[in-house]
């Protein structure tokens, strides 16, 4: 049974682009800070010291998850954490993106914006 949306967190920006992320494949925390920099044209900097209380606040919520999957040991750093994201991460993902597209279409009818830029 699936959680109800409001048994799911609310989610904080950094946390999402977190989630986003590992959405689609494990990632340890450099990978992590990197996607988000590319992602946003470095517009969100996400700072190990900003991450890791993220990680282990989306490990307590059971949002994500470390993973026991590797990748070839030489390619690897075997200090290395993967997340991924879980079953609940991607539920309380989802609920976020669709809490977000609803702000949006009060701005839209609002008049504050036309439409969604590109990306």
């Amino acid at each position: 049974m699936a959680p109800r949306e409001d048994d799911l967190p609310q989610l904080t920006v950094p946390m999402l682009h977190v989630l986003l992320s590992v959405a689609d494949g494990d990632k340890h925390g450099y990978a992590i800070i990197k996607e988000v920099s590319s992602r946003t044209s470095g517009k969100v900097i996400l700072s190990p010291g900003t991450l890791y209380p993220l990680i282990r606040r989306l490990l307590d919520a059971s949002l994500i998850e470390e993973s026991d999957e590797r990748p070839d040991p030489a390619l690897d750093d075997e200090r290395r954490r993967y997340y991924t994201l879980t079953r609940r991460g991607k539920q309380a993902t989802v609920a976020e993106l669709n809490r977000m597209e609803e702000v949006i279409e009060m701005g839209r009818s609002k008049k504050l914006i036309k439409h969604v830029r590109p990306v």
